[in-house]
């Protein structure tokens, strides 16, 4: 696949491939950087578009997507683009939604998701106190086994770095009210994941 490779973010995308509904029409990343998700929805979704405010990374995108019929990129900000409300029928995002208000940006996916259809969020947090740092630090072991292991495939695209304001709690607490029935899951690489499926 062009433009593969490995990093803290991209060992989550099993997360995101994993709760695509079968049949899948339409499907949005937020967020989509060079575009290495977006690649890997195409297979299972008739159509996915790429989102990003950053040209360098769209134009990234669509270098590396060369050839792929089913994907689209588009430079826009989810909280000001116009998207068609209940009009795809999966949403995601991979380590984006700490750059943005988080319950403006959960409430647009949410919107632009179909009754039935599925959202899925993955980003960092704030730790707060020493669980949360005790949790951190149990992340340790696995980076450098991952590390070790993908030795030759680690990579970064290149995308902005933002520090995380919200803590692990915030962010559970806030999708659990925004999102009724969401699951929260923190992982051990540092970060989390939100799964919720919209109702019909």
């Amino acid at each position: 696949m062009s433009g593969d490779y490995w990093n803290h973010n991209t060992h989550y995308h099993s997360v995101v491939l994993g709760a695509v509904p079968r049949g899948c029409g339409r499907a949005l990343d937020v967020g989509c950087g060079d575009g290495l998700l977006v690649r890997r929805l195409a297979g299972r979704a008739a159509h996915v578009t790429g989102l990003d405010t950053s040209p360098e990374m769209i134009a990234k995108a669509r270098e590396l997507s060369a050839g792929q019929a089913n994907v689209e990129f588009v430079e826009a900000d989810l909280l000001t683009c116009d998207l068609e409300p209940a009009s795809h029928d999966f949403v995601c995002s991979v380590a984006a939604v700490h750059h943005m208000d988080f319950g403006a940006a959960l409430r647009a996916m949410a919107g632009t998701l179909r009754p039935g259809g599925s959202l899925v969020v993955i980003s960092l947090a704030a730790n707060a106190g020493v669980r949360d740092r005790a949790l951190s630090a149990a992340g340790l072991p696995a980076h450098y086994y991952h590390r070790l292991r993908e030795r030759g495939r680690a990579g970064d695209p290149g995308a902005p770095l933002v520090d995380p304001a919200m803590t692990w709690s915030e962010v559970r607490d806030e999708a659990r009210r925004l999102l009724p029935g969401a699951v929260f899951q923190r992982h051990l690489l540092w970060r989390y994941s939100i799964t919720w499926r919209k109702p019909r």
